[in-house]
């Protein structure tokens, strides 16, 4: 079954698996897609402060699992407002859950799995 054909815009890091997973699935299905690599191109601040509105909140986007996040002194793993989240972010990237996907009307979500992927682009 062959899904709609959407433009979607993949955030994420080049080398990181499962961002490499979301390309060949989007590949396999024949969903045209931009992969931005976020520590090559930056996101804006205000970017991911709407990413992080339409998700529910920074703890969605930031993936707090991650040895980078482990990493952070305790005093940094509290930023309190939106600039602090951004900051950090942009301090290390790779804090954002990957992979971030934006589809053509322009809504983020986080993450891969095939079902997940199904389901968003129109399977």
């Amino acid at each position: 079954m062959r899904l709609k054909m959407k433009t979607v815009t993949l955030y994420g890091l080049s080398k990181c698996s499962t961002c490499i997973k979301a390309m060949a699935w989007l590949d396999d299905h024949g969903t045209p897609y931009e992969f931005v690599d976020y520590r090559e191109q930056p996101i804006a601040a205000s970017q991911l402060q709407k990413w992080s509105r339409e998700l529910g909140g920074w703890e969605k986007l930031v993936n707090r699992a991650s040895m980078t996040w482990r990493n952070l002194s305790d005093s940094r793993k509290a930023p309190e407002s939106d600039a602090q989240w951004a900051a950090l972010v942009a301090e290390f990237p790779a804090l954002v859950r990957r992979p971030v996907m934006v589809d053509a009307k322009g809504a983020a979500s986080v993450g891969f799995s095939d079902t997940k992927y199904s389901e968003l682009l129109g399977a």
